[in-house]
């Protein structure tokens, strides 16, 4: 049971979330909609985070679940699995990244690494390293890495609405 009451799911701004999701609303939408101004700006946020970045998949879904993880946040994890699944990681790579450090098993290609890295520092203490930095920009670009610090802080704000209003997980995965 979440701690608000999900709003009405009717209107525009229901439809602009329902166009995204490819028909569905989920709790989260359904809260959201509580502020339709909010619910549009994420709705554009975390659609161009999904789908508009030139991050490859596996490394976007690897950012996603490790912020899942770092904060508690089950809803995201059991939405984002099956896509990162079908993205290329492993029920290894997911079984490593639920551990503190993700990083002692050398499971990962070193553009996954600088990437987790990034991700870990940035969640848990906001400020990354410069040597995590300088690790990083030898596999991404200018704009890959404007990316994945807004994918980082992106999912860091949706772990932190489901922990906050305590949505329980999904039931598998959310599209859109």
């Amino acid at each position: 049971m979440t701690r608000l009451p999900e709003a009405p799911d009717e209107g525009p701004t229901a439809d602009l979330l329902r166009a995204r999701r490819r028909g569905v609303l989920t709790t989260l939408d359904r809260l959201l909609l509580h502020s339709p101004p909010v619910a549009e700006g994420w709705n554009a946020l975390l659609g161009a985070l999904r789908g508009g970045t030139t991050l490859p998949d596996d490394l976007r879904e690897l950012v996603v679940l490790r912020v899942a993880v770092l904060d508690a946040a089950e809803f995201e994890w059991t939405s984002h699995a099956p896509i990162a699944r079908r993205a290329g990681l492993t029920d290894l790579h997911l079984r490593v990244l639920r551990a503190d450090d993700a990083l002692a098993e050398p499971v990962w290609s070193p553009v996954q690494a600088a990437v987790l890295r990034f991700t870990d520092a940035s969640t848990r203490s906001v400020a990354v390293p410069d040597a995590v930095f300088t690790a990083l920009r030898e596999h991404l670009d200018d704009r890959q890495v404007v990316e994945l610090a807004v994918l980082v802080g992106g999912y860091a704000m949706v772990s932190r609405f489901l922990v906050a209003l305590d949505v329980p997980p999904s039931t598998g995965e959310v599209p859109g």
